[in-house]
């Protein structure tokens, strides 16, 4: 596991500091269990918490302790230990699991968050309102916000017609993706979101208005092109992809042309930050989760 370690600083844990790892190769965050169950239990011994608490989710066969895996974390007189941890997922799995005043706010923010979500299975408008709202929350313009919706409808009609054409695995979407990238940027999906200092954050959501719109014309051009030659099958997909790719890497080329100057950029546009923490601490802390 390709980790980056740092600290998990969260309001909703008043400021406490929960020591967390990046996995590069899954995505994901995972969080040191003892730290959480410190935070929400108060507890004295919260190793002990950890372990009574840990016995009891077994017996009732939780599978969060069946996907608590073990790393080695730093700990406070600076030498690494084997550590349990869990996803996201786990995470709340384990606060649910403690009843701890601490963990209330949480408690009562997720009935909130699944009330929402099934009322959106009842009215679907109130989903896409939810979407503009958060937007507007994160100081996206009105402009950018209907660029954006319109964004995400044109790449759900693209990958419609993958999907006629054979393309039913989530990997072989993430391959044809990243060939439309290659294309027009030099980069994967990936590789652009590390370019950025993106971890969970969305790429398109943090391009300038530039790259959103050669983003948008590769995958418009993609489609355009699967319409008339009708591929089938990954192989054929994959050329499809990079032509459509190329249309946008062309564009590219003429207005850096113009400008004299490279379009692709490695700010964000809120502004994300990863800082190095001081000497004898943790690597990096991530000011926004």
């Amino acid at each position: 596991m390709n980790q980056d370690k740092m600290h998990l600083i969260n309001k909703i844990f008043n400021n406490e500091t929960i020591r967390t790892v990046w996995d590069e190769e899954e995505q994901k965050y995972f969080i040191s269990v003892v730290d959480l169950v410190g935070v929400l239990s108060e507890s004295k011994d919260k190793q002990a918490y950890w372990r009574k608490l840990k016995q009891r989710l077994k017996e009732e066969g939780n599978e969060t302790v069946t996907n608590c895996h073990a790393l080695k974390l730093k700990a406070h007189d600076g030498k690494y230990r084997m550590t349990d941890v869990v996803d996201i997922e786990g995470m709340f799995r384990i606060i649910e699991s403690i009843p701890s005043k601490n963990a209330e706010p949480i408690k009562q923010w997720l009935a909130k968050l699944g009330s929402e979500r099934i009322d959106e299975t009842f009215d679907p408008s109130l989903a896409a309102q939810r979407t503009i709202d958060l937007y507007r929350t994160k100081g996206y313009d009105e402009k950018w916000i209907a660029k954006r919706l319109k964004g995400i409808q044109d790449r759900k009609q693209l990958t419609d017609i993958w999907k006629d054409g054979g393309i039913t695995e989530g990997r072989e979407y993430a391959i044809l993706t990243n060939e439309i990238y290659k294309s027009w940027s030099g980069m994967t999906a990936q590789q652009y979101k590390s370019f950025k200092g993106l971890r969970k954050e969305s790429l398109r959501d943090n391009m300038s208005d530039v790259e959103v719109a050669l983003a948008d014309l590769g995958e418009i051009a993609t489609r355009e092109i699967a319409k008339k030659r009708n591929p089938i099958g990954l192989d054929e997909n994959i050329d499809v992809a990079k032509r459509g790719g190329k249309i946008a890497g062309n564009a590219r080329k003429d207005l850096e042309d113009e400008l004299g100057e490279s379009v692709i950029t490695s700010s964000n546009l809120l502004n994300y930050e990863y800082k190095d923490e001081l000497v004898g601490k943790v690597e990096r802390v991530i000011n926004r989760v």
